[in-house]
């Protein structure tokens, strides 16, 4: 296959751009979540202080007395961590927007394992002591723990519920598992934290006897809810009732896509920036109790709000055969891949097979200042997805269409090419959506072209 490479620009001779794109304030958002963070970090230090006065020196040097500290520190900073790793996939707008869904994602994945080595620390560590205090046996006095103590079973179960959830998590484990297996598993771990506070509050030294220290650790898991709750349920069913989507017609865009358009109430109102995706939960026998992500390919009016997907799952497919009136929740809008990320007013948008639709949206989004240069990679020209939208809204900004077309073997997008197609494209903000392997190769190429990483903005919103 050859390589086609078209430039467009604009033939009009236009006044004014048109007064296309929103401003919003960043750096407020900015301080909120460094607010956030200081919060996290205080409450971190609150936890130690738990354990470590509850401690007395006595205690300490009595048989065990060590390795019964180091459990019960080591339990407490579990938790904590683990009520942070709940946080983070909380689906707080201020957060998601600031940091973006795929780097809470990354943290989330981060933070959890360590979560629950600590939590496993903890038993070994109190089992040991406990069994140093007695002189018995570690075996024996686990089992004395677990049937004689108040509590030790529920935190036992709870324990297993952070693990299954755990091991379902592994990538080589996703990779086999139908996500709707994997979500159904993971909402255990809001069973296991209800058990883990029963066992902290009934066996924990540092709350028996201190009801201020009770009253702070029980409002930790409350407040985690709360904030699950209301992001994670109660926001989206809002959203979903007021704005009453349906399907209004199915477009095929290209092989494998194709664009829902949905019709609601006052759909302008919806918080989505070019660039973002929602969960989206057909409310349809077989699917409504699953929510998928899908992008938003065009900014939504007062009436209508459009996705486009790619057919890669069952879910997916589904999508390309919804009937007009269908209706449809969705949770959301997520993601920080929108134009409040860029620091100039020089932009360079990179996209291949459907990774060019949240760039459509992106396009549509940015400040009419603003300039910009696309390149459009597709395999074939059947695969030039909204190729007629891209042409349309380029013209309307005067600014540079590339279209690449052609097998990878042939037609490389690498250093060379980019330099060739943007030649300052060092001096640009540079926004990249397509395929992964797509991605890293470009992050190569642009690392190669001095492009500065605070200015490379790509965002994946996979599990």
């Amino acid at each position: 296959m050859s390589e086609v490479v078209s430039v467009n620009t604009s033939q009009l001779e236009l006044d004014a751009l048109p007064p296309r794109g929103r401003q919003r304030p960043f750096r407020r958002r900015e301080r909120g979540v460094d607010l956030a963070a200081a919060l996290v970090g205080l409450g971190l230090g609150v936890a130690i202080a738990l354990a470590v006065t509850a401690q007395s020196m006595r205690a300490l040097n009595a048989p065990g007395g060590w390795f019964d500290f180091g459990g019960r520190l080591a339990g407490l900073i579990g938790a904590y961590l683990l009520l942070v790793s709940v946080l983070l996939a909380g689906r707080i707008p201020l957060v998601e927007r600031v940091l973006g869904h795929d780097k809470l994602v990354r943290l989330h994945r981060l933070i959890a394992p360590w979560a629950l080595v600590l939590i496993a620390l903890h038993g070994v560590l109190v089992v040991i002591g406990y069994a140093k205090a007695l002189r018995i046996g570690p075996l024996h006095q686990f089992a004395n723990l677990i049937t004689s103590y108040p509590g030790m079973l529920s935190g036992l179960v709870a324990f297993l519920l952070l693990v299954l959830a755990a091991v379902t998590s592994a990538r080589i484990a996703m990779r086999r598992m139908r996500y709707e297996t994997w979500w159904a598993v993971h909402l255990y771990t809001y069973l296991a934290l209800w058990l883990s506070l029963s066992h902290q509050i009934l066996t924990g030294v540092m709350f028996i006897g201190h009801p201020l220290a009770r009253a702070y650790w029980t409002a930790l898991f409350i407040a985690t809810g709360g904030v699950v709750l209301c992001y994670r349920v109660l926001l989206p069913l809002w959203r979903s009732f007021y704005h009453q989507l349906r399907v209004v017609s199915v477009t095929r865009e290209g092989p494998g896509v194709s664009s829902v358009l949905l019709a609601g109430r006052r759909t302008d109102l919806m918080p989505i920036a070019g660039g973002q995706f929602v969960q989206v939960r057909v409310l349809r026998r077989g699917l409504w109790w699953q929510a998928h992500p899908y992008s938003v390919s065009a900014l939504p009016d007062d009436r209508h709000l459009r996705l486009t997907v790619k057919e890669v799952g069952d879910h997916s497919a589904s999508m390309a055969l919804l009937s007009p009136g269908t209706r449809v929740a969705i949770e959301g809008p997520y993601g920080a891949f929108t134009a409040e990320a860029r620091e100039t007013d020089r932009v360079a948008l990179i996209g291949a097979g459907v990774g060019v639709t949240p760039l459509r949206a992106l396009l549509e989004d940015l400040p009419a200042q603003v300039e910009v240069v696309m390149i459009h990679r597709a395999h074939d020209e059947r695969h030039l997805l909204l190729r007629d939208e891209f042409h349309d809204l380029m013209r309307e900004r005067r600014g540079r269409l590339h279209e690449l077309v052609g097998s990878r073997a042939r037609v490389r997008l690498d250093a060379r090419t980019l330099r060739r197609l943007v030649p300052d494209i060092a001096k640009r903000d540079v926004f990249i959506c397509g395929p992964a392997e797509f991605t890293s190769e470009l992050l190569g190429a642009l690392q190669t072209l001095g492009v500065p990483r605070q200015r490379i903005h790509n965002e994946a919103f996979s599990l």
